[in-house]
């Protein structure tokens, strides 16, 4: 009894998984090995693809809830943290451009030529 329900869910697992092309042979084989008449088969095929969608939709969601709070644990910033930032820097940037002069190769220090004293030293 248990071996079977273990195969059920594991057959279950597998479902939720399969692409709609894989639940439909599924479903034509299940008829098949059950005698089901095509009314019958088109039932079990509609909820096979129903509870795939489910299943799916419900582990997927799950795993991102285990990977979310990983990631808070680890106190990692996710992509809205980033996505905050890079648009705060940006915002930053562009409220406080000055223009930029073309450079002549060679920095002169504006003190060049001046003593400590101030005094300008005659070349």
């Amino acid at each position: 009894m248990l071996e079977s329900l273990k195969e059920k869910i594991d057959k279950g697992v597998e479902y939720a998984y399969m692409t709609s092309e894989k639940v439909t042979k599924a479903a034509k084989e299940l008829a098949r090995e059950h005698n089901l008449t095509k009314e019958e088969g088109k039932k079990l095929l509609d909820h096979l693809m129903k509870k795939s969608e489910e299943t799916r939709n419900y582990l997927e969601s799950n795993f991102q809830d285990l990977v979310k709070n990983a990631l808070e644990k680890m106190n990692a910033p996710i992509y809205k943290d980033i996505k905050r930032l890079e648009d705060r820097v940006k915002k930053l940037e562009s409220a406080h451009k000055v223009p930029v002069k073309a450079k002549s190769g060679v920095k002169k220090s504006p003190a060049a030529g001046v003593k400590k004293t101030g005094k300008k030293i005659d070349s």
